[in-house]
């Protein structure tokens, strides 16, 4: 009997990896001390609300930052080169940002404290475990809680939201509630106010 694909699988199906080229290059490593230095030493010890002045910081170093962005001084980004972040979308207190691939934040998404957000991994079925990676992308409305696991290659869909310390692997439908390690499907999300569709097909679940 085959054995089921393992979370994050590198031989899986869906998820469409790639070698980062340029990784170890002496240009990339000093373009990233350099936001290292900047982030520890002018963004760290910030005014929590000063979100204007971390903006301004992240756009300096080719991050793609909307209106009314919030991201936190604990944050911790890889590379803001990598980084696009809608309006109003935010990244809360201590979220790792792993962006060696493109993460993307959609108007009004959402990534809670402590959260993970893991573009890369290692192609463990070669003996040099060589670096790949796969873009993230949060829809627009979507809201990811705290201490939460993204796997390279997910996309959580419009108004998703996953569930306080969850695993997630495989993409999040729209509109749905997802918790678990792995996340798992628990019931279609609806607004009370009656300004979203349930998840498709909902009704059917």
């Amino acid at each position: 009997m085959q054995a089921d694909p393992l979370p994050n699988d590198p031989a899986s199906a869906g998820v469409k990896y790639r070698r980062p080229e340029g990784l170890s290059s002496p240009g990339d490593l000093l373009r990233r001390l350099v936001w290292h230095i900047v982030w520890t030493v002018l963004c760290r010890p910030s005014p929590r609300r000063l979100h204007c002045w971390r903006r301004g910081w992240l756009r300096l170093f080719g991050a793609k930052i909307g209106r009314k962005v919030l991201v936190y001084p604990s944050v911790s980004i890889w590379a803001p080169w990598n980084l696009r972040m809608a309006d109003r979308s935010a990244l809360g207190p201590h979220v790792d940002c792993y962006c060696l691939d493109t993460i993307t934040l959609e108007e009004r998404a959402i990534v809670s404290q402590y959260s993970y957000l893991c573009s890369a991994s290692h192609d463990y079925t070669l003996r040099d475990l060589p670096t790949i990676s796969a873009p993230i992308t949060i829809r627009k409305d979507a809201w990811v809680c705290a201490d939460v696991f993204i796997a390279p290659g997910v996309t959580v869909g419009e108004g998703a939201v996953v569930g306080a310390r969850s695993s997630v692997f495989q993409d999040v439908a729209p509109w749905t509630v997802v918790a678990g390690n792995p996340a798992r499907f628990l019931k279609p999300r609806v607004l009370r106010d009656d300004q979203a569709p349930t998840a498709p097909g909902a009704e059917e679940r």
